[in-house]
């Protein structure tokens, strides 16, 4: 592809890919760990929730903080953090499950300052054009790939070698993905960084609350998260006590959503002109609600496969969809910061759902809870119908202010 011309583009994809395919190996291996080592749903679900933390917590700094840093520094020290972290896991067990925990809140508070980086480096490396849709759909495409084909090897190296191999392919892939981002050219400029505004949050806050676009996707994409965290939270007791499966075959489930994701990336550039970015937010996360009934009512392994990969297909042009949208729209000298906000409260609904749902199992019971979380997405679709505007002038990225003319000719 000709984005894969951009060198720096194509560095900054490499080491994503690379640290990605670690990544989904323990996404598959750890829950499961966690839930053979207690045999407790809360204690999986508490996982979960650990993860989204340092985002919700420390993610709108970081991302003030990045706005005026080396975006590709901060990303490679990151990486290092995080082998770190994991390494950390070699050392748990039964009686020290508290490392476990204690590792996933380091490895997050590394990726808090990562993922915002990342964001807004792609547009400063490929500009905000037609290229920008391009690079986020080939970064779907190897994302979803690896999600296809990581989560049943997690699975076999879990069941077969061991959680110690798992972490130890992790560790590699961190520091491979670090070495990677290493050589990227890509510095922030002078300008750029003289303009950012003021390291602190509330410039970021005004903005989005200021801008119907932004602040309308926010709104949809947090409930529709929560009811996702709810799902995801509760996939290891539903594959266990519903399809009657052993706990490993989440990896597969996990598959079938990568499959869907790669068909969804790979149409995701095209759909972004076939509807309005209003209506096709709402028509994906409709679709994939109603995936999320069928996935949850499946009486067979292989059903529920199937309804991971229509889960996957509607949610990966969604999540690419508000993306693209979210570059475009801020401004270059506050991309960081909000889009921290943006993974603050990506964190806060992973939070809220990983921690409800188990809850309100205990309540009402599985079956109910697991309906009761699809239904939530319907009203996050209807939510989003309401609150972004429809009218593509709303998500114009802002020009860049003009020099004040002193007088003539200046």
């Amino acid at each position: 592809m000709d984005i894969l011309r951009n060198r720096d583009f194509r560095r900054l994809w490499i080491s994503s890919g690379v640290s990605g395919i670690g990544s989904w190996l323990l996404v598959v291996a750890l829950p499961v760990q966690v839930f053979m080592l207690t045999g407790s749903a809360a204690a999986t679900g508490l996982t979960v929730a650990l993860e989204a933390l340092p985002p919700l917590l420390l993610g709108p700094w970081a991302g003030a903080w990045l706005d005026r840093m080396d975006l590709s520094r901060a990303m490679w020290i990151a990486d290092l953090v995080s082998a770190a972290a994991v390494a950390a896991i070699l050392f748990a067990d039964k009686d020290r499950i508290w490392v476990i925990y204690l590792a996933v809140l380091i490895e997050n508070a590394a990726t808090t300052v990562f993922r915002p980086a990342a964001r807004a480096l792609v547009p400063a490396v490929v500009g905000t054009g037609a290229e920008l849709a391009k690079a986020n759909a080939l970064s779907a495409v190897s994302a979803s790939t690896i999600r296809l084909v990581a989560p049943p090897l997690g699975a076999l190296l879990l069941t077969g070698p061991g959680i110690t191999t798992v972490l130890i392919v992790d560790i590699a892939s961190y520091l491979l993905s670090a070495a990677t981002i290493a050589t990227i050219r890509r510095r922030p400029s002078a300008s750029s960084t003289a303009e950012a505004p003021s390291v602190g949050v509330r410039p970021g806050i005004r903005y989005i609350a200021r801008h119907r676009g932004l602040r309308g996707i926010l709104l949809g994409q947090t409930l529709f998260l929560t009811a996702n965290a709810g799902l995801t939270a509760l996939l290891v007791p539903f594959t266990v006590e519903r399809l009657h499966a052993p706990g490993a075959t989440i990896g597969y489930l996990i598959s079938g959503l990568g499959a869907g994701y790669l068909l969804g990336a790979a149409i995701s550039a095209k759909a972004q002109s076939w509807l309005g970015i209003r209506e096709l937010l709402v028509a994906t996360q409709l679709a994939t609600a109603a995936a999320f009934f069928l996935l949850v009512n499946s009486p067979s392994v292989a059903l529920a496969v199937g309804a991971a990969v229509l889960i996957g297909l509607p949610g990966s042009v969604l999540l690419i969809t508000a993306e693209t949208t979210i570059q475009r729209s801020a401004p270059a000298e506050m991309l960081a910061r909000i889009g921290a906000l943006f993974f603050a409260a990506d964190s806060l609904a992973l939070i809220i759902g990983a921690l409800a749902a188990p809850a309100i199992t205990l309540l009402i019971g599985l079956p109910a809870t697991l309906n009761a979380v699809a239904g939530f997405a319907v009203i996050a679709g209807l939510l989003t119908l309401v609150a972004v505007p429809g009218h593509p002038a709303a998500f114009t990225r802002p020009a860049p202010p003009q020099p004040r003319r002193t007088g003539l000719g200046t």
